[in-house]
């Protein structure tokens, strides 16, 4: 039960009291609200937005009602509108009205940025605005939604206050200047008094999450979210400013850490496809829970199935990825590195020393190459591929390219693959050893094209007998007409592609001693709504099963994440090692671990061969959140998921934040630093 409390008015000092009694008498609240009703509609409305932008990413009261971010932002607007006050009274609307756009601008690009990204926008990100032409249509179908609308209200509102303000007279009362600069000082002395009672509210992990920027969600939950705008702001341009000064630090750091790491050692796996080709497939938006699924006895995804069987599967593998999504995977899964805090590597930091799969392959005397039927210019891989190692990228201009065989955002998979079997196939007359990742494109987001896919339905169909004896079939459309059920026809698709390149390939005598690598990019960010249609469907009335409902499954927010693991398959094709690996397993992993199948070896890798690390291993996410087979744990909530039901101890939970935000802080430095390029550090020793 809730209680008043009451104030003893004794224990107030008189001259707090006396004023006190002078505002209720005076009746000065009402009149300071009815004389700067601009000002305050323009704070209201601006911390409505801020309020409502918490509210539909973070989802929780204990998020968006929280104190601290709406003090916060409270501040930060009250500082700004201040200065409202030096321009005339008829002049203020047009301030107010800018300062308004502005931030009601800021709210509605995140909200939007974190429907797909789940995360919220970088001002680094501007630089990228160029990729997204190609992939508008996924931008509008998947991302703009009725609620990135909504933060248009405050301007509407503040317009609407204008127009009242207008025909009231009210621009046209005497204000003199020594007043409006009186009260500037005075508001600006409030927002100060706010800012101040908000950093007294700050702990020691607020303020070096705030630093570090990195995990994002939470200075929001703390900072708001202009406060973490205005930041990012600085941090987008830190890197560049620390790339001057900072090295010396960076490089030291970097020593004392690849120090310590321990070095990998040999194990059963250990060269065992040394000197073998390999043919590695960047599956686009390939996830996990499309294999060993089935509508109606069809499998989704029949050839993946059958490999996954036949050769190594990571069945709890999963991608890295940040704001840089698809190149993201390629960076991690070529280096073993993580994407960086700001920006991305390919676009930002493509000029860096990369110790790459395809740069090491070629030091062995390896034929290096990659392909994708996609522009070479979109997230900068023509320049990219050469940092990483790659002699030739197959792009857009090397492929024929029509309408007719055109699916999404590009040339359908079947195409690609069939126009690829002929490159490989003048690859292999040229050179005694090869390497080669090809990139897909049809499985990319919206999913839409569903009528140039193979048909496929995602219905239940179910055979009756009615009361006369005979039998009908009936059919419950299940997931159809959802953007997951478009997502498994797609994958449909891409799996018979696949199908098609690995019987053309074995054709062409392509598959004798080769290797068949396959992972997939990142998960395909689909809708959590469709996620509960999927697993609690009931037939019988086309909606949920009731939560009481004895096979109702729950799907919260930490299963969502658990859930957009990606398959990593190697395969040969005298199926000799047929294994499941079921340890965690991320992206970063993949060069320690192939690599050592391969004899290659990058003493840089952040990540580690998972036949020697086994049930230890523990895979970070940009974000501050790890996983281990243990627990799944969220940095921004500070909350973790037991996953064999056992408690966590503290201790265990610190060393594995430590360990996280350490690798983020080495990666990041060795990318912005460009530390493994050893003339620039030689050069560097010399200029001291």
């Amino acid at each position: 039960m809730k209680r008043k409390m009451k104030v003893d008015m004794k224990k107030i000092p008189k001259n707090i009291k006396n004023y006190w009694k002078r505002v209720k008498k005076e009746h000065l609240i009402k009149e300071y609200c009815k004389d700067n009703i601009l000002f305050l509609t323009f704070i209201i409305t601006c911390t409505l937005n801020s309020t409502m932008l918490r509210f539909f990413t973070m989802h929780t009261m204990e998020n968006y009602l929280a104190i601290k971010p709406i003090l916060a932002d409270v501040a930060i607007l009250t500082i700004f509108g201040a200065f409202g006050y030096l321009f005339k009274r008829k002049n203020r609307f047009a301030y107010y009205m800018a300062l308004e756009i502005f931030f009601t601008f800021i709210c509605m690009v995140n909200s939007i940025y974190y429907t797909f990204y789940t995360s919220f926008a970088s001002a680094s990100m501007l630089s990228l605005t160029q990729f997204i032409g190609p992939v508008g249509d996924a931008v509008v179908e998947n991302v703009l939604q009725l609620k990135d609308l909504l933060y248009l209200i405050g301007p509407i509102i503040l317009i609407v206050i204008h127009i009242i303000l207008k025909k009231k007279q009210y621009y046209y009362k005497a204000d003199p200047k020594k007043e409006r600069k009186q009260q500037t000082l005075k508001t600006l002395i409030a927002g100060g008094i706010l800012i101040v009672i908000f950093t007294v509210t700050l702990t020691s992990l607020d303020i070096t999450r705030f630093a570090k920027q990195w995990n994002r969600e939470y200075i929001v939950m703390r900072f708001g979210i202009y406060i973490y705008q205005f930041n990012d702001v600085v941090a987008s341009l830190q890197p560049k400013i620390n790339s001057m000064f900072g090295y010396d630090k960076a490089k030291k750091n970097f020593n004392e850490y690849f120090e310590k790491r321990e070095e990998e050692k040999t194990n059963e796996y250990s060269n065992i496809f040394e000197g073998k080709n390999v043919i590695a497939i960047h599956a686009e938006s390939l996830q996990t829970i499309a294999l060993n699924r089935e509508f109606n006895g069809v499998e989704v995804t029949p050839n993946l199935n059958r490999i996954a069987k036949e050769g190594m599967y990571f069945s709890n593998f999963y991608s890295q990825v940040s704001v840089g999504t698809s190149s993201d995977a390629e960076l991690t899964y070529n280096t073993s590195l993580m994407p960086t805090q700001s920006g991305t590597a390919f676009v930002s930091y493509f000029d860096r020393k990369y110790v790459a799969t395809p740069s090491l392959l070629k030091e062995k005397g390896y034929y290096t190459f990659s392909m994708h039927a996609n522009n070479a210019d979109f997230w900068n891989r023509r320049t990219m591929h050469q940092s990483l190692g790659y002699d030739k990228f197959y792009s857009k201009e090397t492929y024929k390219v029509e309408k007719e065989n055109t699916i999404g955002l590009g040339l359908s998979d079947k195409e690609f693959f069939k126009q690829s079997v002929s490159k490989l196939k003048k690859i292999k007359e040229k050179h005694e050893k090869y390497y080669g990742l090809l990139i897909t494109l049809t499985n990319h987001t919206p999913f839409s094209d569903v009528e140039k896919y193979d048909p496929y339905e995602v219905t239940i169909k179910e055979t009756i007998t009615k009361e006369d004896g005979t039998t009908e079939e009936v059919v419950y459309p299940y997931m159809e007409g959802t953007k997951l059920g478009n997502y498994f026809k797609s994958v449909h698709y891409a799996d018979a592609a696949l199908g098609q390149f690995l019987e053309e390939l074995e054709a062409n005598g392509l598959l004798d001693n080769t290797v068949f690598v396959l992972y997939g990019d990142h998960d395909a960010r689909l809708p959590k709504k469709d996620y509960q249609r999927l697993f609690n469907y009931d037939k019988e009335t086309n909606g949920l099963l009731d939560k009481e409902d004895p096979a109702y499954k729950e799907f919260d927010s930490y299963q969502y994440e658990l859930n957009r693991k990606v398959p990593f398959i190697i395969w040969t094709k005298d199926k000799k090692y047929e294994k499941e690996i079921t340890n965690v397993m991320g992206m970063y992993d993949v060069l320690p671990t192939l690599g050592n199948m391969l004899g290659i070896k990058n003493k840089y890798a952040l990540g580690h061969d998972i036949f020697n690390i086994k049930e230890n291993n523990i895979v970070v996410f940009p974000n501050g959140n790890w996983l281990t087979n243990k627990i799944y744990y969220n940095s921004q909530k500070g909350e973790y998921l037991s996953l064999d039901g056992e408690a966590i101890n503290e201790e265990y939970i610190n060393e594995k934040n430590k360990y996280s935000e350490d690798l983020l802080n080495i990666s990041d430095n060795i990318i912005v630093f460009d530390l493994l390029n050893e003339s620039k550090f030689e050069n560097n020793k010399e200029g001291s």
